[in-house]
């Protein structure tokens, strides 16, 4: 009987030992946290939770993964909103401006002049589509998508054997301002037909496919012969979407794409038909797209959003008028709000309390959920 009661006199004192730790590295992490600068001029920054992938408060006994360490952010500065919209642009050719989907070369250099001087940095879409978004702080993405594979998208000039990107076609121009402005990046995605002349000059598409790769760019679907999908069979559906994939892979074996711009902006108005349009298969070719792009009017919601369908992406058209990025850029400079901005940590996703009602916690991933507010200092 003694030797039980010493045995749970040892237990009691070992774990209020333990419990003791506990509480000590708690308030050793509280007080590290308010000499990390909290307090922000007269405001006082509250971090009000960090979220796992799951949606559950994390607590401190559960020990913090190297990843799980938030990059520090000025909250008051910065005002992070991971929550926010995203302008996806799209374009099509450029030339003289006889119609909203041609662009005139110098409108296209002022609009990536635009865009970087109020601070958009390009991310593919991919990466949009999955919320794997990595830029700088307080910076908001932006998509860039070409429709069609003109050959003003990619024209090469030879010279005594040389091949060379001329200055003036889409790459050219965007390989030159990349090289001016570095971290304004590269991602840009073209939407293809391969039963048309891709790209002009078809005894260098193999070399300008392997090109757009090389430097980051993505190719993706736009039908092999660019019909209104809203208007044909099932089967012709799955034709159109698998000789795609099937041309592609002449040129490109190991690569997949993966996502689909409508032509025309149609698709089936019977909701089973639409099924089509995200996988299928013909004559033994395979395809499965994880986005679907519309032709659009308007920026889309970031891709947590509940409000986000991954299966009918908005976009935003490349031309100067209504409803045109001129229009939206101007629209976010008056609601910066309403506009994604990045925390510059892409293992977390921040927010304004405010606008958490509005996740879909089940679209993280592994990423932590972090949201914040601004109070006013009661003294001050």
């Amino acid at each position: 009987m003694k030797q039980c009661i010493k045995k749970i006199f040892l237990m009691f004192i070992l774990i209020s030992l333990l419990t003791g730790c506990n509480t000590k590295d708690f308030e050793d992490k509280e007080k590290n946290n308010v000499s990390k600068g909290e307090t922000v001029n007269k405001e006082v920054y509250e971090e009000k939770s960090v979220l796992n992938q799951n949606g559950d408060e994390k607590n401190n006994d559960e020990g913090v993964k190297e990843n799980d360490k938030n990059v520090e952010v000025d909250f008051e500065k910065v005002k992070p909103n991971e929550a926010g919209q995203v302008m996806i642009l799209m374009y099509h050719s450029l030339g003289e401006e006889k119609n909203n989907y041609i662009r005139s070369i110098e409108n296209f250099k002022e609009d990536l002049k635009l865009l970087y001087e109020k601070g958009y940095r390009l991310v593919s879409l991919k990466d949009f589509i999955n919320n794997n978004i990595d830029i700088e702080a307080g910076k908001t993405p932006v998509v860039l998508t070409f429709d069609d594979g003109n050959k003003t998208d990619f024209r090469i000039i030879q010279e005594n054997g040389n091949k060379k990107v001329d200055p003036n076609c889409v790459v050219g121009i965007l390989q030159d301002f990349n090289k001016e402005h570095p971290d304004f990046g590269l991602e840009v995605t073209f939407f293809i037909n391969g039963g048309s002349n891709t790209f002009g000059q078809k005894d260098l598409l193999e070399y300008k496919l392997k090109y757009i790769l090389e430097k980051g760019m993505d190719i993706e679907n736009h039908t092999y012969n660019h019909i209104n999908l809203g208007k044909v069979s099932v089967n012709d559906i799955q034709k159109t979407l698998a000789k795609n994939v099937e041309f592609i892979k002449k040129y490109l074996p190991d690569y997949e794409m993966s996502i689909l711009a409508l032509p025309f902006g149609a698709r089936p108005k019977d909701k089973e038909k639409r099924k089509y349009l995200y996988e299928g298969s013909y004559e033994g070719v395979h395809y499965k797209n994880i986005g679907i792009l519309a032709v659009g009017w308007k920026p889309e919601h970031a891709s947590i959003h509940k409000d986000f369908n991954p299966n009918y992406i908005h976009r935003v058209q490349g031309y100067s008028g209504k409803f045109g990025i001129r229009y939206w850029l101007e629209y976010f400079d008056k609601h910066p709000e309403k506009r994604y901005i990045s925390d510059g940590d892409k293992d977390t996703v921040t927010i304004p309390e405010s606008m958490l009602n509005f996740i879909d916690k089940s679209k993280l991933g592994s990423k932590n959920l972090r949201t914040y507010q601004i109070k006013k200092d009661e003294d001050n």
